[in-house]
């Protein structure tokens, strides 16, 4: 169905990714006590089976995340950090400390930022939606961007084989933090979240 949407509401959901990417920011600079800045480059449209070419190449090494969204609608978020990245963002949360990527400490400090992203993701679009979406328990591996992708085939084969795709860019005291962020919401919830933005005007003002 992500074929059928035109240029005026696919503005509307780069402005809902926008607003979902600033307040997910604004909880990373609270978690790390430091100003992080989120930008949203570019929001578009790819298939699924491009997803770890996006991320880097399916051979590359990633941080993965993975969430289901529960309540009153359905789809799949998967956040995907390069290797470097990881490595920084665990170094942020927990201040620097020198701990091996495979220690218990740095999968809870990459799970406890994809909750915080992802919760204040959905938060934003609850608020323009007036929807109930919760993230699950998140889901992480530490492997190639291809194997990754490969843990949530069953899942995204039951939504669009075309995921909205929000690339984003983390920056910390000029530090690249680069991290992708995959939407793959259900027909259903893509539609909900259209209809309430256009019918509240433009989400601009939100946020």
């Amino acid at each position: 169905m992500f074929e059928h949407i035109d240029e005026s509401r696919l503005d509307i959901l780069r402005e809902i990714c926008s607003i979902g990417a600033g307040h997910a920011a604004t909880a990373l600079s609270q978690l790390t006590g430091r100003r992080i800045d989120l930008q949203v480059p570019q929001v578009l449209f790819a298939k699924v089976h491009d997803v770890p070419r996006i991320a880097g190449g399916a051979e590359s090494i990633v941080d993965g995340l993975y969430f289901r969204i529960l309540g009153d609608a359905r789809g799949v978020i998967l956040i995907i950090f390069p290797e470097e990245s990881g490595q920084m963002i665990v170094r942020l949360v927990l201040g620097n400390q020198g701990i091996a990527a495979e220690d218990a400490l740095s999968v809870s400090a990459m799970r406890e930022t994809g909750n915080i992203l992802t919760s204040a993701f959905l938060s934003a679009i609850n608020k323009l939606a007036g929807l109930s979406l919760i993230p699950s328990v998140p889901g992480y591996a530490r492997d190639m961007a291809g194997s990754i992708l490969d843990l949530v085939l069953i899942e995204l084969s039951r939504l669009e084989d075309t995921a909205l795709v929000i690339e984003t860019v983390f920056r910390e005291a000029g530090e690249g933090i680069r991290g992708h962020f995959f939407l793959l919401p259900d027909p259903h919830t893509l539609e909900a979240m259209l209809r309430a933005a256009e019918r509240a005007g433009s989400p601009g003002g939100e946020g």
